[in-house]
């Protein structure tokens, strides 16, 4: 048995087609073929099905293609070690982003770690700032960016910035919110995150202290999305102080001038893995993305 014919039934059975696998491994499709066939003949079962629609896995294809998974991926592991033995940082790495990616520094944070790092395949998913920290207890992503407090042990951080929120209304309604109390406030129609997300949090703190809630909520997902319902007349809600800033000097919105709620930008990763080279070199790279002093430390 050979590594190469267990790499082409993987594929197959992924791909579902003799074809597409041929052209994934740069293989002919005789080839290809021939790969499965002997892999077939060695372990004395049927792998697939040959049906018109192409390659369906078989029960004991489906059984064996869990093994095959895990000594393909043994393979990468070894290759790693070996790499890492010579001093080169390899690895997949799901990282997550939360709002503005410019103002998170994002394009220029992972052209610069994968220049840094060519071995690392760096994968990004946008994320609700509070979904962000729970798919990074979870194992879900190895790091993310994220704002909020860091409440769980099994989590860390390094701290980025300071963030402060403004609460902003449509431009109309400028004489309607300027001189109201927070009972008015309240009265008028928010637009908020789900509620993981930590700017929920904080609008809800700020509810709290004041004692009163909503009387309506209305949820967006997307920071974009929340900026351009509120300039559109449908309600109020916390904002970015620079996004907010701009957007009433444009006339667009106005800033209730009585509150400014403050939080912190992180970059948080496993509590576990914080001498793991793939987010060590993360966090260098970052340091200087964001002209930290190198000895910034984690929390």
């Amino acid at each position: 048995m050979e590594l190469y014919q267990i790499k082409t039934f993987a594929a197959v059975a992924e791909l579902g087609h003799l074809t597409r696998a041929a052209e994934r491994l740069h293989l002919s499709q005789p080839a290809v073929s021939a790969h499965v066939k002997a892999l077939e003949d060695e372990l004395g079962v049927r792998l697939f099905e040959r049906t018109s629609s192409g390659m369906v896995l078989t029960h004991a294809g489906r059984e064996l293609l869990r093994h095959a998974d895990r000594v393909l991926a043994a393979v990468e592991n070894l290759r790693r070690a070996a790499r890492a033995l010579k001093g080169e940082i390899t690895a997949h790495l799901r990282i997550g982003s939360v709002i503005d990616p410019d103002f998170l520094r994002l394009g220029d944070f992972l052209s610069r770690a994968v220049e840094r790092h060519p071995g690392l395949d760096l994968e990004v998913h946008h994320e609700v700032s509070g979904a962000a920290l729970e798919a990074v207890r979870a194992g879900e992503l190895d790091a993310s960016f994220y704002f909020g407090d860091i409440a769980h042990a099994e989590v860390s951080g390094l701290a980025l910035r300071e963030l402060a929120y403004r609460v902003t209304a449509p431009a109309e309604w400028a004489d309607r919110v300027r001189g109201a109390d927070w009972a008015q406030i309240a009265a008028q129609p928010w637009i908020l995150p789900p509620a993981i997300s930590t700017m929920t949090g904080l609008a809800r703190a700020l509810f709290a202290e004041h004692g009163v809630a909503p009387a309506r909520l209305i949820e967006a997902d997307n920071e974009l999305v929340i900026a351009n319902l509120v300039a559109s007349g449908v309600g109020l809600s916390l904002m970015r102080e620079e996004v907010a800033l701009e957007k009433q000097q444009a006339g667009e919105v106005v800033v209730w001038d009585k509150v400014r709620p403050r939080t912190t930008l992180w970059f948080i990763h496993p509590a576990s893995r914080a001498d793991d080279p793939p987010i060590t070199a993360l966090l260098e790279v970052l340091r200087e993305t964001w002209g930290l002093p190198a000895e910034t430390a984690t929390a």
